[in-house]
């Protein structure tokens, strides 16, 4: 379902060459509006409290360790073969043509590639990645409401990917978890001040880790070990003390 509608949204938008923060604003816009419509008691999917008391899955128990335990597997296993998926489309003719696509969009079709099919391809996979994502998450937290469809989310998930790394693969799994960890403890101890603090926490990352974590990894293992360091620091004395 979530790439059915990808699909028709993403075939009229792109195909409107619709791009860039237009793009991001009609989503936002969009799924604002969802939310809103599923808020209404009379839609039929709970209104305010959404669908909770989750009982049981395919005739299994949820609250059941075994079931949890499953799950969490599960979710496990999905994480490592979207992020496999991901790769192979990366390193694929298909992955340099979308970063064409990012870079200089019209030269590509001046080349002669449908761009269309290739974006609205990548769109629809997103969404339905996506959809079962959530299709794993909901079972586990026992309940779902038209909240998580807030666009605070969607902001929540771009500060994942600023956090860990902008285009890299693992950058934003690793932001996410430094970043839902922060949350935990925030909210817990200064649950007032999380949202000020995750603001400032996107700021500092733009201006003086642009790269992310994963760029910070980076920079630690090119930097040469210590004794490199010295080595390189005393060779110049060595040399003018031996021409003395």
């Amino acid at each position: 379902m979530p790439g059915l509608i990808a699909f028709v949204f993403g075939f009229f938008a792109f195909r409107s060459r619709i791009k860039g923060v237009y793009f991001s604003i009609i989503t936002q816009a969009l799924t604002f509006a969802a939310m809103l419509a599923f808020f209404r008691n009379d839609m039929g999917f709970g209104g305010n409290n959404g669908f909770t008391d989750f009982k049981r899955v395919l005739g299994i128990a949820i609250t059941s360790p075994a079931t949890r335990t499953t799950l969490f597997v599960c979710s496990g296993l999905y994480l490592l073969l979207a992020l496999l998926v991901c790769r192979y489309i990366v390193t694929s003719k298909l992955g340099r043509v979308l970063t064409a696509i990012r870079d200089q969009e019209s030269r590509l079709m001046f080349l002669g590639y449908r761009t269309l099919s290739y974006k609205l391809f990548v769109w629809t996979l997103a969404a339905v990645m996506s959809g079962i994502a959530g299709a794993l998450y909901v079972p586990q937290v026992g309940i779902i409401n038209p909240s998580e469809m807030s666009p605070a989310n969607s902001i929540e998930i771009a500060i994942w990917a600023a956090v860990g790394g902008r285009g890299t693969l693992f950058g934003p799994i690793l932001g996410a978890f430094a970043v839902n960890g922060a949350k935990s403890w925030f909210t817990v101890a200064f649950p007032q001040f999380w949202l000020y603090f995750l603001g400032l926490l996107f700021v500092l990352v733009t201006l003086f880790l642009p790269r992310g974590l994963m760029g910070l990894l980076e920079l630690v293992r090119k930097r040469p070990p210590a004794k490199e360091i010295a080595t390189e620091a005393t060779e110049p004395a060595i040399v003018a003390g031996a021409k003395t």
